[in-house]
């Protein structure tokens, strides 16, 4: 894709429409009713008045309860759609990582996230969410917004999956997701969540290593798909099995997004 995917924001994170990649029957995924991004609660007003006129009638909501309600996100005036969310948490962090004093801060947050990665195919919480996202957009009329915290790992893999279920290619599935990186609001992000993150590690991080922590790498992605494979033999088998992705439910998705 040519097109500039982003909207320039001011307090939202790595706000973009996922559409527009190219299927592999010929089509093309439209444009105007898929986005993403990270949570609103910085959203400033100039960012809702850009983000108003989208027509967003549905927002899936990635995030667990406790970061709900440390971060309530912020809408669009006079939003009457519906917010879909889980009554628990969902994160798939684990609890708690000790840092080998001679691990490189770099190294301890590429093995974090790819713990991450790691546990979110088996997380019931996000298998759930995972099978409402899916099963709303073939529902609902109007664009939609998925978000987590950061719009980059829960958020990554729910459009991975879509994009999937849609036939873009692998390597196409991989630039959007991969895409992340190139968000112009990166600032946004790092001071929404790496004085928290530093507080907790007892140490600061180089750039290097909030990258890797704020960013997404290839790597994190095929853990992921690594894991989902090896539960059901493929990512199809995974999210008919898993998420609950029938013949069905495959075809109105694809008759929905595929132009």
């Amino acid at each position: 894709m040519i097109r500039d995917p982003f909207l320039e924001t001011q307090g939202i994170h790595n706000f973009r429409d996922y559409g527009g990649w190219r299927t592999k029957g010929g089509g093309q995924v439209r444009t105007g009713l898929l986005y993403r991004s990270g949570h609103h609660v910085e959203a400033t007003d100039e960012d809702l008045a850009a983000i108003a006129p989208l027509g967003i009638h549905t927002v899936i909501d990635l995030r667990g309860e406790s970061e709900r309600s440390a971060n309530p996100c912020r809408r669009v005036e006079g939003f009457d759609g519906e917010v879909v969310f889980y009554e628990g948490e969902t994160t798939s962090s684990p609890p708690h990582m000790d840092i080998d004093p001679e691990m490189t801060a770099a190294d301890f947050a590429r093995e974090r996230m790819l713990a991450v990665y790691t546990r979110m195919p088996d997380n019931p919480a996000m298998i759930e969410m995972f099978h409402r996202y899916l099963t709303i957009l073939a529902e609902r009329e109007g664009a939609s917004l998925v978000h987590c915290y950061a719009g980059k790992d829960r958020t990554g893999v729910a459009a991975t999956m879509l994009l999937h279920i849609l036939g873009v290619s692998e390597d196409d599935q991989r630039r959007e997701f991969l895409r992340t990186n190139e968000s112009p609001t990166f600032d946004i992000l790092a001071r929404q969540s790496l004085p928290g993150i530093e507080a907790r590690l007892g140490r600061k991080l180089d750039e290097g290593a909030a990258k890797d922590l704020l960013g997404v790498r290839e790597e994190y992605l095929e853990r992921y798909l690594e894991i989902a494979r090896a539960r059901h033999g493929s990512l199809d088998g995974y999210l008919e099995r898993a998420i609950g992705v029938d013949d069905a439910l495959r075809d109105a998705l694809i008759a929905r997004f595929v132009a």
